[in-house]
């Protein structure tokens, strides 16, 4: 049996109008922590910012909210949407894309550096069951890091 690219879930990102708003329900009601950002990425045209629970690294929310009103996420706030997306860590972005494109995924943006993750690049598809999902490439190891280095 063939074994496909491994998908390893990273985090779940949610449209949100006012991210203060949002930021401040999640840490005071929820008991969440804000753990990074907030972040303002123009490539992806959003503000954006983490928050995690007690047990950090095990169900972090990726709370995001446009930077204008050319931003993606306003089509999903206007239709009262709030789920947006799953985030999968893959360790080869280009090869997990051109995989999900032999099982029908549409690739909607091709792999760009992104803030909020030190600049390691992200890809979006919309899978066949019409769900947003975004790939985001592994950190390199120390070893891979130190060969690369010029």
């Amino acid at each position: 049996m063939r074994m496909g690219k491994v998908f390893l879930f990273h985090h779940v990102g949610i449209a949100v109008r006012d991210l203060e708003k949002a930021a401040s329900f999640y840490t005071q009601a929820m008991g969440l922590r804000l753990i990074s950002g907030p972040f303002e990425d123009p490539i992806q045209n959003v503000r954006l910012c983490f928050v995690d629970g007690p047990e950090q690294g095990k169900t972090p929310i990726e709370l995001i909210s446009p930077l204008n009103e050319s931003s993606p996420v306003n089509g999903y706030l206007t239709k009262g949407l709030g789920a947006y997306h799953l985030c999968y860590e893959v360790s080869g972005i280009e090869s997990a894309l051109a995989d999900l494109r032999n099982k029908n995924c549409v690739v909607i943006a091709d792999p760009v550096p992104a803030v909020a993750f030190a600049g390691r690049k992200i890809a979006w598809c919309v899978t066949p069951t019409r769900h947003l999902i975004e790939l985001l490439e592994q950190k390199s190891s120390p070893l891979q890091e130190k060969h690369t280095k010029v």
